[in-house]
């Protein structure tokens, strides 16, 4: 089973950039897009894509956020609020049960526009961080799986940015973000990092659009498939897709075999 995910800063851009011509080829089985920053009913033109099922949990603000997935296989069944008003107002939860697996987008909020935005974030990754146990614990009683695919908007370790110096005291970096995640991997599975324990540069999933990011890979590995320790364990291949541009982040393709 292929899984992809991105951030699309835009679906209508990232459209226009080619980007539903290339998943046709890439032929994955389920799609996670998040920011996808349009309303139900421009979701459901662009986001057509042939032999797919959708799932579109827009924003309640018009050009902000949402979450999308599409599978092959019909979901058996869906979820779109998880209790958390942040989450479920701006449409940064997207889950779509696939016969005995979970499939999530997600799209946490970033804190980089100041102190008032940093504490928002704050406050929905200790919110959030009961609702992923509350998930795991489940899904082990049922043995079933889960697979959490999207921008977490937080860089984990050193390996993760380029210029970690420099941002020690910058939002998604910020020490206390960093071990918040390293707490949840007590339980899950950074799937791309378990596959290329010591990749830096080749792993980064986004470059900001000033100066000369990209060109100079200044990136970070924001964009993760953080899994539940069984399907992780099924994962063969991962590959950070930068042959084409759609976006300011670049696809996440995980391989599975089960």
């Amino acid at each position: 089973m292929r899984v992809l995910t991105l951030n699309c800063n835009g679906i209508r851009a990232a459209s226009r950039k080619g980007l539903f011509e290339w998943l046709k080829v890439i032929d994955a089985d389920v799609i996670k897009l998040q920011e996808v920053r349009a309303e139900l009913a421009i979701l459901e033109k662009v986001c057509h894509l042939e032999g797919y099922y959708s799932l579109f949990n827009p924003a309640q603000k018009k050009g902000y956020s949402g979450t999308a997935i599409l599978s092959k296989k019909k979901p058996s069944a869906q979820c779109t609020k998880i209790g958390i008003d942040t989450i479920d107002n701006e449409g940064r939860w997207c889950e779509a049960t696939i016969e005995k697996t979970k499939f999530i987008s997600l799209y946490l909020p970033s804190g980089s526009s100041g102190d008032e935005a940093q504490a928002r974030k704050d406050v929905v990754l200790e919110k959030i961080q009961t609702h992923l146990q509350e998930i795991l614990e489940q899904a082990n009683q049922q043995n079933t799986n889960i697979i959490i695919s999207g921008d977490w908007n937080i860089a984990h370790t050193e390996k993760d940015i380029k210029n970690w110096r420099g941002n020690l005291k910058n939002s998604g970096f910020l020490p206390h973000e960093r071990e918040w995640l390293t707490v949840r991997l007590q339980d899950w599975v950074d799937v791309y990092r378990s596959l290329h324990p010591e990749t830096e540069g080749e792993g980064y999933t986004w470059w900001s659009n000033r100066g000369q990011a990209y060109q100079n890979n200044t990136g970070w590995r924001i964009d993760y498939q953080i899994a539940s320790p069984q399907i992780a364990s099924c994962a063969k291949e991962a590959i950070i897709y930068k042959e084409q541009r759609f976006s300011d982040h670049a696809p996440l393709i995980v391989d599975y075999q089960f």
